[in-house]
C-alpha cells in the first residue's frame, strides 16, 4: 500500500477478519519501531509471518520472504514503474493482483491491449449514494454553509489543502469561520506518532474537521465524514481527484464534494474538472480512467513513462497495432504482416442514410469494421446489421465484401484487388510467391479461369465463365491462399 495510514488500516482489517484462523498478520511502515520491524523481518524469513502489509519498506534489500506466493498492490496508480518492477522481481513465478479505482493510463493501456487481464467490480455497496460534485470559487460564505450543514447533521468534514507551508494558516482561517468546530491538521511531514494520534481522533469522531494534505487520498475509510472541500483542485490530476473524492460517500448518507478553483483556470484543468463533474455515478472510476487515457495518452510500454501519446501514429492505431502484435506473440506466430491492400469494387461501398439514419450508429459500425481482425468478425457484423436494420442494400454489402478482401489480402501480401463485372485482378507485393496449387479446387468448383498477367511482382487475372459472381470467387481464392499460408507457417 502507498501510505502508512492505509497500511495500518489494512493490517487492522486483515487481523480482524482472520482472527479465527491460524494466520499471523504483520505490518511494515514507519509507524512500527525498529524492534517491531526486526521481529517482522525475522518472521518473514522463517515463514512465521503469513501475511505482511507494507509500504515501500517492502522493497528494501533486508526484506527476505520464505515462500512468497501472492503479491497484492493496492492503489496501484500511486507506484512508479521502477517500484512495480522491483515488486515483480521479488519472485518471477508469483501471482500479482493490482487494485485501483482509477488505473493510470499505462496500466489501463496494458490491460486493454491484452497484456494483462482486467476485471471490473461495478456493483457498489448497498445503500450507497452518488457524490454531489461542484466546481466553485473560494468564498467564505460557501465554505461556512457547507461545513455547518455537515456538522448540523452530526457528520465530519475533510478540508484538503496540499501545501504544508500554509496548512496551519488555513486551519486558523477555518477556525475563525466556524469557531465551535474541533479542527486539527494532518500531513505527511508529521511524526508517525503524532499523525497516528490525529487520524485516530478523526476516525473515532473526536474531531469535526480535518485540515489535511493529499495523505488522505488512498484508502481512508471514515463513514461519518461526508463533506469534502479541496482547495486549488486545479493542481491535481484527474485520477487523483477521483481518489480524493472517494474519501466521502462511504455510508448511506448523501456526500458533497466542493472543488475550489481560481478564476483564471487553464484549459487542461477545466477539461479534467469537467470530467469529474460529469462522472458522479457510483463505480465511474473505469470511465474516468478511460478519459484520463484519452487526455494524457498511453505512456511507454517498455520505458518508465506512465502517460504520453504515441505521437507518430495516433493512440487508436497504436493500440490496434500493439494488440495485433501481442496476439501474434502469444500464439507463437512470427510470420510477417503486410499493410492492407487497396480494394476496388464496382459501385459505391458505404452505409446509406436510408439504411442507418443515426450518425452515431454509423460511426459505431464503421469503427467495428476498421477494427475487425478476421472474416468471421465481418460476417458477425453482417448478421447484426441484417438483424437490426433489415436486408443489406448493395452499397453496404459491397462495404462488407471489401473489408473481407482487405483482411484476407493483408494476410498473404496482396497489394491491390480490382473487381469488375466478370473479371478480377489480384496484384501481390514484391517478393511474394503464393502457393498457386491450392487455387485449383476453388477455381474449378466456381467455373473460373486463372491467367498470370505479370510474373514480377506477381499479378493474377481471374475470369468468371460460370454463373457464380466473380466477387465470391475472388474471396474464396484469397481465403484458400490465406489458409495455405497459415498452415505452412
Amino acid at each position: 500500500a502507498p501510505t502508512t495510514i492505509l497500511v495500518e488500516q489494512h493490517r487492522h482489517t486483515f487481523a480482524e477478519r482472520l482472527a479465527d484462523y491460524p494466520v499471523n498478520v504483520g505490518a511494515l511502515s514507519r509507524f512500527r519501531s525498529s524492534k517491531e520491524q526486526k521481529e517482522i523481518l525475522l518472521g518473514l524469513a522463517n515463514g512465521q509471518v503469513d501475511i505482511v502489509v507494507g509500504t515501500h519498506r517492502l522493497l528494501s534489500k533486508d526484506v527476505d520472504f520464505s515462500d512468497l506466493g501472492l503479491l497484492i498492490i493496492d492503489e496501484e496508480q500511486r507506484f512508479g514503474v521502477s517500484h512495480k518492477e522491483r515488486l515483480t522481481g521479488l519472485r518471477a513465478s508469483i501471482d500479482i493482483l493490482s487494485l485501483s479505482a482509477t488505473p493510470i493510463p499505462r496500466t489501463l493501456h496494458l490491460s486493454l491491449s491484452g497484456i494483462r487481464d482486467l476485471s471490473l467490480i461495478q456493483t457498489p455497496p448497498r445503500d450507497r449514494l452518488s457524490i454531489m460534485t461542484s466546481v466553485v470559487g473560494w468564498t467564505d460564505q460557501l465554505i461556512t454553509e457547507a461545513l455547518h450543514r455537515e456538522l448540523d447533521r452530526g457528520g465530519q468534514a475533510f478540508f484538503l489543502h496540499n501545501r504544508v507551508e500554509t496548512i496551519y494558516t488555513t486551519a486558523e482561517e477555518l477556525q475563525a469561520l466556524i469557531p465551535e468546530a474541533n479542527i486539527e491538521v494532518a500531513h505527511g511531514q508529521m511524526s508517525g506518532r503524532e499523525l497516528d494520534k490525529v487520524m485516530r481522533s478523526f476516525v473515532e469522531g473526536a474531531l469535526d474537521v480535518l485540515v489535511c494534505s493529499s495523505i488522505i487520498e488512498n484508502g481512508l475509510d471514515v463513514q461519518n465524514a461526508n463533506t469534502l472541500i479541496v482547495d486549488r483542485a486545479d493542481r491535481f490530476g484527474l485520477s487523483q481527484l477521483y481518489q480524493i473524492r472517494g474519501r466521502v460517500g462511504r455510508s448511506d448518507r448523501r456526500a458533497y464534494c466542493y472543488l475550489l478553483v481560481p478564476d483564471d483556470l487553464s484549459t487542461e484543468a477545466r477539461k479534467r474538472l469537467t470530467v469529474l463533474e460529469h462522472y458522479t455515478e457510483l463505480g465511474s472510476g473505469y470511465s474516468i480512467a478511460l478519459r484520463d487515457l484519452e487526455l494524457r495518452g498511453a505512456g511507454n510500454l517498455l520505458g518508465a513513462e506512465q502517460s504520453g501519446f504515441a505521437q507518430q501514429v495516433g493512440l487508436d492505431t497504436y493500440m490496434r497495432l500493439l494488440k495485433r502484435t501481442v496476439k501474434r506473440l502469444q500464439n507463437g506466430n512470427e510470420q510477417q504482416e503486410w499493410p492492407e491492400p487497396d480494394v476496388s469494387l464496382r459501385g459505391p461501398a458505404y452505409l446509406p442514410e436510408g439504411y442507418i439514419s443515426d450518425s452515431a450508429q454509423k460511426l459505431h459500425f464503421y469503427r467495428k469494421l476498421s477494427r475487425a481482425g478476421g472474416q468471421t468478425e465481418i460476417e458477425a457484423i453482417r448478421l447484426e446489421l441484417a438483424d437490426r436494420f433489415g436486408s443489406l442494400p448493395p452499397e453496404t454489402a459491397r462495404l462488407l465484401d471489401a473489408s473481407v478482401l482487405r483482411i484476407l489480402g493483408r494476410s498473404i501480401g496482396v497489394e491491390r484487388v480490382i473487381v469488375n463485372k466478370d473479371s478480377a485482378r489480384v496484384s501481390f507485393r514484391e517478393g511474394i510467391v503464393p502457393r498457386m496449387a491450392v487455387l485449383e479446387g476453388p477455381l474449378r468448383q466456381r467455373q473460373a479461369e486463372l491467367e498470370v498477367h505479370r510474373i514480377t511482382p506477381l499479378s493474377l487475372l481471374l475470369y468468371q465463365t460460370g454463373v457464380d459472381p466473380i466477387l465470391e470467387t475472388v474471396t474464396l481464392a484469397l481465403a484458400a491462399l490465406s489458409s495455405a499460408d497459415s498452415a505452412a507457417a
